[in-house]
């Protein structure tokens, strides 16, 4: 994945890992959304390298006009420019949604004089604008909010929130109880994990530009190798891709996490910049699903592995932003550095990095 960095910002193109376009949305008509940050940066472009335009903090309502890629463009007072959407949350209150090209009706649930209502099970929920995946994200949920569940229709339940938004979830994340989907067992054993070898079969991801070395062949060993240390732990492991021919879509490595209900998901490449850069990046979606696990893992791997670590940034790529399960994704050295490519190629590295991975996984869990 190519990633451009300064002393003090990361910035990343959204087509080195998930391989999309950029894409921008006009929304449908302005709405109104709620920060849920204790604090939020607004910039002037959708990018996290752009200058700060101002600072909203918690509470804060902005009006929301444009969508692109995961940023929103904002209004608050005199401050103008672009959030993560992740930190807000639509408050609308609007009373209907659309939804697989016509207009649900909220019913506000309500069956015989009845309410049904629901808590969330996961600690982080995606709503959508319909009954499926590959609907839009507009917006989120936490564990343990209460909704009121409106209809269900093929493993999806429409639901509206305590703000009054009204959408699509899985059903396989709320409950009438207060149980969580995951064990809550310390440390690996008996723990779901899929790791993710990034790239794979006419996709070599980037190539090293002294011994052209493949990211694919490398991601691929490096996975391996935690496989193997998560095992020994007792940890039941699934690889997304186990053979350099395979290359599954963005979209697949996402179902496999869903299909496994898996406790976490770890996705692995090595990087690549037009600078001298050199070390390892750890990336994380959700502030309060992800970032944790990023940062466990970050831990680890700045305590001497064979290369500093570059600390953690928010990313907003498919396999992480699509996927319920708490996610991760590790930057393991630049390729495009002669000095990291000769030292990510070594399977003592490798192993050294394996194990990193493999620790902050258990710290996260313990």
């Amino acid at each position: 994945m190519r990633i451009f960095m300064n002393m003090t910002v990361v910035f990343f193109l959204l087509f080195g890992v998930c391989g999309s376009l950029v894409t921008k949305a006009e929304a449908e008509g302005n709405y109104t959304a709620k920060v849920v940050s204790s604090s939020l940066n607004v910039r002037s472009e959708p990018s996290q390298q752009a200058s700060i335009a101002g600072t909203l903090k918690l509470g804060d309502i902005v009006t929301v006009s444009v969508e692109e890629n995961g940023w929103l463009q904002v209004s608050y007072k005199k401050i103008n420019g672009w959030v993560a959407g992740y930190y807000t949350k639509r408050v609308d209150g609007s009373q209907t949604v659309t939804g697989d090209d016509k207009e649900v009706k909220s019913t506000d649930g309500k069956k015989n004089g009845t309410t049904k209502q629901a808590n969330v099970l996961a600690d982080s929920l995606r709503i959508r604008s319909g009954a499926g995946s590959d609907y839009k994200v507009v917006g989120s949920l936490v564990k343990s909010e209460q909704v009121t569940i409106l209809s269900r229709r093929d493993g999806w339940v429409q639901i509206r929130t305590s703000s009054g938004q009204v959408g699509w979830v899985d059903e396989r994340y709320i409950g009438k109880g207060t149980s969580t989907v995951k064990s809550q067992v310390k440390g690996l054993k008996g723990k779901v994990i899929v790791i993710d070898p990034g790239h794979g079969g006419n996709d070599p991801g980037m190539i090293g530009v002294k011994k052209k070395t493949l990211e694919k062949d490398l991601t691929l060993s490096t996975a391996l190798y935690i496989r193997d240390e998560l095992s020994r732990r007792g940890a039941k492991v699934i690889l997304t891709r186990t053979k350099d021919d395979q290359k599954p879509s963005l979209e697949e490595r996402v179902r496999i996490s869903d299909a496994a209900h898996a406790d976490a998901f770890v996705s692995v490449h090595y990087n690549s910049s037009e600078k001298k850069n050199t070390g390892t990046l750890t990336f994380y979606y959700s502030e309060t699903k992800d970032r944790p696990l990023a940062h466990a893992i970050n831990s680890q791997l700045g305590k001497g592995i064979g290369l500093r670590s570059n600390g953690v940034s928010y990313g907003d790529y498919h396999v992480l932003r699509e996927n319920n399960t708490v996610s991760a994704l590790v930057e393991l050295g630049f390729l495009s550095n002669e000095k990291d490519e000769k030292i990510v190629r070594e399977s003592s590295y490798q192993r050294k990095a394996a194990a990193a991975i493999v620790k902050g996984l258990e710290d996260y869990f313990n």
